[in-house]
């Protein structure tokens, strides 16, 4: 009975489909696209490539498992500081015994415009837009209907109206940000940014009903991070989307320090941290950084009403980035030494 409960639990989401929610991870900052596509290039560097894998709800259901891919690379315009960053995002969700699975290729564009002769800041503009698929495997989907009022009964009708179990759409998000360095040396970084996702409010119901669509997302972000001395920094992290009826927010700091003797050339940095997704979950994160290599790795406590069943466990995250300068690059026309674009 409780596997039957947990099959249902499947159709009530996609009856509900009109006011589906976006997927989201606990290493939200790793995943710059899905938040805001203007925040694409915020980084040192020519490129980055990022990925983010999730498994969620293994405690008690069969597991959510989400992939996240995303690729950047930045031109510098003319003779200028301004840049611009072409961007793809590649999302991959899996989520319960039904095979629930959502595929989106997403490319983007954002501009940097400099508006300072004397210190990196930045204002910034980002479209991306591309395909989604949504599946179901119906040989895998059982309902009440199926109940014979003393057992499951594989072989009567599921009584469900799904014409098909594919679902295809475009899907498009617009952005804006600002980012600026501060303090001595210009040491320490700002940014903040909103974001207007689903904009052509595409259509998503199995049951091919146009009047089911993705309700619009409003996402605002924003990023500090603050230099204690030459080996240590601390850097803030918060986002608060709102889409249909709900909403969330989720902050948190990491702290920074440099292994070695010198600060500009060290072997590794290890940095350790903690956010909260509100009235959810509690999220401890450690992070090591070598070179150009981040790897970091979260793990959700439940601290929401749900905890009841879950006993407290709730979504492991492993993130992997790298980030590098092109040889054919003429960084040259950097000031005093540093480059003279948007880093973070």
């Amino acid at each position: 009975m409780r596997n039957f409960v947990r099959y249902s639990l499947v159709l009530l989401f996609l009856g509900a489909s009109a006011r589906a929610q976006d997927i989201h991870f606990s290493q939200f900052y790793e995943t710059p696209l899905l938040r805001n596509p203007s925040l694409a290039g915020i980084f040192t560097g020519d490129y980055r490539i990022q990925t983010v894998f999730r498994d969620q709800w293994n405690s008690f259901a069969d597991a959510y498992r989400t992939g996240s891919l995303n690729a950047e690379m930045k031109w510098p315009v003319g003779q200028q500081d301004d840049y611009f960053t072409t961007a793809l995002q590649v999302l991959y969700d899996k989520a319960g015994t039904a095979a629930l699975t959502t595929t989106e290729l997403l490319p983007a564009i954002n501009y940097h415009k400099s508006l300072s002769n004397e210190r990196p800041m930045y204002l910034a503009v980002g479209f991306m837009g591309g395909l989604v698929e949504k599946t179901l495997d119906l040989s895998k989907v059982t309902t009440n209907s199926q109940y014979n009022g003393t057992a499951y009964d594989p072989a009567l009708p599921n009584g469900e109206t799904i014409l098909s179990p594919n679902v295809h759409y475009l899907d498009g998000s617009l952005g804006i940000s600002f980012n600026t360095a501060f303090g001595t040396d210009n040491e320490n970084t700002m940014y903040f940014g909103f974001a207007y996702h689903h904009l052509n409010r595409p259509k998503n119901s199995f049951y091919k009903n146009p009047a089911i669509e993705l309700d619009p997302k409003y996402v605002f972000s924003f990023g500090l991070k603050t230099v204690v001395n030459d080996f240590s920094y601390f850097t803030f992290y918060a986002d608060y989307s709102h889409q249909g009826p709900a909403e969330e927010g989720m902050g948190g700091v990491l702290y920074t320090y440099k292994m070695g003797n010198d600060p500009d050339n060290y072997p590794y940095a290890i940095t350790l941290g903690t956010f909260v997704r509100w009235n959810d979950a509690l999220i401890p994160v450690v992070k090591l950084e070598m070179n150009s290599f981040n790897v970091g790795l979260s793990y959700d406590v439940n601290i929401s009403p749900l905890n009841t069943v879950s006993n407290s466990r709730g979504g492991f995250e492993l993130s992997i980035s790298y980030s590098g300068l092109l040889n054919n690059r003429d960084h040259d026309r950097s000031r005093n030494g540093k480059y003279h674009d948007p880093r973070f």
